[in-house]
């Protein structure tokens, strides 16, 4: 099977990262299961995400989430 190469793009303000196979939008994502999650959902769940080659994360890596520290943390 010749898979797409996938892009997870810069972290937008909100946190969220654009996830896409060529030209086309898989999904949005705000953290690395949401990433899991489009890729099952686009039947691309045996790539091993924080480890395959196929995927191009731009801005950070599977552990960049800027937006995640902000929903977690207590006022």
């Amino acid at each position: 099977m010749d898979l797409p190469s996938i892009v997870v793009h810069p972290p937008a303000l909100d946190g969220s990262r654009r996830v896409t196979a060529g030209s086309e939008t898989l999904g949005i994502a705000y953290h690395l299961d949401d990433v899991v999650e489009i890729l099952r959902l686009a039947d691309l769940d045996e790539i091993e995400v924080e480890e395959s080659d196929i995927i191009d994360w731009q801005g950070g890596g599977p552990d960049d989430w800027p937006g995640l520290s902000e929903h977690h943390t207590p006022e």
